[in-house]
């Protein structure tokens, strides 16, 4: 610690690139701990899937829907407690547009289309079954009896009612981006009968942002042209979900419409991949950062102990060891590392926490549990800013370490 001041000192004396080098060492650690962050939200929420629960889709994609019919076959296979109707609905709110002729009466407004700035997920599912099967979702009684007798009820997340300020009584309208749920009529129109709560200690990584809606609306809305878009299928044992779903794509096998069945972890795994390989794009464009800032940092260092041939040799001619000389030079590229290390922690801390409310990519992450720089994370992170600064500094320090006085003093 002795030497501490003397480190400062150099690295004051010529405070713009080390200066320049910290930001860049702050911007390496910042990449790296929002890109690990999401990384481990999106594992924490597959991880978190119930082991009881398989979704069934058509074997080619989920842009087809499979018959109605497939419902009850399934519910009757051995093993299979419920089996409940999903749909995506891809529903998004109407934009808004004043019109100037309705303003000098008083105000008013016209629907323009879908904002898809306000978009959120909506599902279509089979009410009562669906519920028996997802208790995660609270529903207070009196609500769930609500939203089952009226055709227009939904349930919405607590937190999606705070986003829109919604209340019990509400009512919106929704138009879907899928070509076949878009009607003649016009948009859907919803009431809210009930908000859903969550409880994250029993069932980690559930969802407070989203909104169901009776199934029999959207079927009876559509002229009873609609199919379903998953099933969900609820198994008496986890331990035969592998088994159970072989026998429903081999009840299915030779139809018009095949289908895939698989758990819901890897229903989500499925869905997620659909962007490519997550973790490989984001852990190489770190690596590739982290590469790069490792050179920058490498050659700032060599800079600095060039600049200062004549220091070191006058410090060997007063005695001082080799090592020493190597430990203040490595030193000095260890608080380097140090500085932009803590740095990058901030501003990573500052940039995980504002997500959420960035538009479009907030309504993506919004979904993910645990959004947060972790302690394991972070902690990795500054392992990542010490271990740059070693790697850099080891080639200049060592370098000093075994030059000559007589040579050092003859360069200059």
């Amino acid at each position: 610690m002795k030497f501490l001041p003397y480190l400062l000192k150099h690295l004051r004396r010529n405070w713009v690139r080390t200066a320049s080098t910290i930001m860049a060492m702050a911007v390496c650690i910042f990449l790296f701990c929002v890109l690990q962050t999401v990384i481990r939200a999106v594992n924490y929420g597959l991880e978190s899937a119930n082991a009881s629960r398989l979704v069934t889709r058509h074997a080619v994609s989920l842009a087809f829907n499979l018959p109605l019919s497939y419902r009850e076959r399934i519910a009757g296979l051995p093993g299979v407690k419920k089996v409940a109707t999903t749909s995506w609905f891809g529903g998004s709110l109407l934009a808004k547009k004043e019109e100037k002729a309705e303003e000098k009466k008083g105000g008013g407004s016209s629907a323009e289309g879908p904002d898809f700035s306000k978009f959120f997920a909506n599902f279509a599912i089979d009410g009562d079954i669906y519920l028996d099967m997802y208790p995660e979702y609270l529903v207070k009684p009196e609500d769930r009896r609500a939203f089952l007798e009226d055709m227009r009820g939904c349930l919405i997340g607590r937190a999606l009612a705070n986003r829109f300020g919604w209340k019990v009584g509400d009512s919106f309208f929704l138009e879907s981006f899928i070509p076949p749920y878009r009607r003649r009529a016009g948009p859907f129109e919803f009431v809210v009968k009930g908000i859903y709560d969550v409880d994250l200690q029993r069932y980690p990584g559930t969802d407070a942002r989203l909104m169901f809606f009776n199934f029999k609306y959207l079927y009876e809305g559509l002229g009873q042209r609609v199919g379903a878009g998953t099933y969900a299928v609820e198994v008496s044992d986890p331990a035969q979900a592998g088994q159970i779903a072989k026998v429903v794509d081999a009840l299915f096998e030779n139809s018009d419409a095949q289908t895939k069945t698989e758990t819901e972890a890897a229903f989500r795994a499925g869905f997620i991949s659909l962007a490519g390989n997550l973790a490989m794009l984001l852990n190489g464009i770190g690596l590739a950062v982290t590469f790069t800032i490792l050179l920058v940092t490498a050659n700032t260092m060599s800079m600095a102990v060039r600049e200062r041939r004549t220091e070191i040799a006058v410090l060997k001619t007063l005695g001082f060891p080799s090592s020493l000389v190597m430990g203040l030079i490595l030193g000095e590229a260890v608080l380097i590392g140090a500085l932009g290390g803590a740095l990058g922690l901030f501003l990573s801390r500052g940039m995980i926490a504002a997500l959420p409310s960035l538009p479009f990519i907030g309504d993506a992450v919004r979904a993910f549990p645990n959004l947060g720089l972790s302690f394991g994370v972070g902690g990795l992170g500054f392992a990542v800013a010490l271990f740059l600064g070693v790697a850099a500094g080891f080639v200049p320090s060592l370098l000093a370490y075994r030059a000559r006085i007589t040579e050092m003093l003859r360069q200059v």
